[in-house]
């Protein structure tokens, strides 16, 4: 009775996550229909296209420039995008080493713009987080859990384990874990690339190497 009330939750959960995802991804793509007509999208125009509210609009993207930045994130990972689309290996650690080598090489081609939109992320959750409903914004829209989700492909193995192992190697790609090891470690560019593959490779082999669970589900 617990498990399944618990399954409920979940899924009560998962879903709202993705109606909110939705959400989200529709206000981005009506302004990057707006950039394609030659306009620059302000808030409010892309929640109109979008048809949306205002107000939920601009709990995503409380000003022009986060929504900007976002958009302009989306060319910047376009060569992470087509490497994973053309990825023929089935070599799991061969797959994450070539992820973290192009995300790695977008963040090192736009890392200004990266930082700023850390930045705006982070001012959207506080502005949320006064007005009280930070626990409810997805702010981001969760890229590199889609790479994760290509790269780990191949693997047979549970479903939670997927996801436990896909979670800990949201770690390892980012532009957050690159800003710590930069700025907190001392460490260039190439030095911290380097560090989050042996952190990665780690996290995959440590995973790997566990028994699976005798119990039954």
């Amino acid at each position: 009775m617990y498990h399944d009330s618990m399954t409920a939750v979940r899924r009560q959960e998962d879903r709202r996550a993705n109606q909110k995802a939705r959400t989200r991804t529709a206000i981005i793509d009506a302004g990057r229909r707006l950039q394609e007509r030659g306009l620059t999208p302000t808030v409010e125009a892309a929640a109109r296209d979008a048809d949306v509210s205002r107000a939920t609009a601009y709990r995503y993207f409380p000003t022009q420039q986060a929504l900007l930045i976002e958009l302009g994130a989306e060319l910047t990972y376009e060569p992470v995008d087509k490497l994973l689309a053309g990825l023929t290996s089935s070599d799991v650690e061969e797959r994450l080493v070539s992820l973290i080598d192009a995300y790695t090489e977008a963040f090192e081609h736009d890392e200004p713009r990266i930082r700023m939109g850390l930045g705006v992320y982070q001012d959207t959750w506080l502005r949320a987080y006064r007005n009280g409903s930070a626990t409810s914004l997805r702010l981001r829209q969760g890229r590199r859990m889609r790479w994760l989700d290509t790269v780990l492909q191949p693997l047979t193995i549970p479903d939670d384990r997927r996801e436990r192992l896909k979670t800990a190697l949201a770690l390892a790609v980012g532009p957050d874990s690159l800003v710590i090891l930069k700025d907190v470690c001392g460490l260039n560019g190439t030095q911290a690339a380097a560090t989050l593959k042996r952190t990665a490779l780690a996290l995959l082999r440590a995973e790997l190497s566990e028994e699976p669970d005798p119990r039954p589900s």
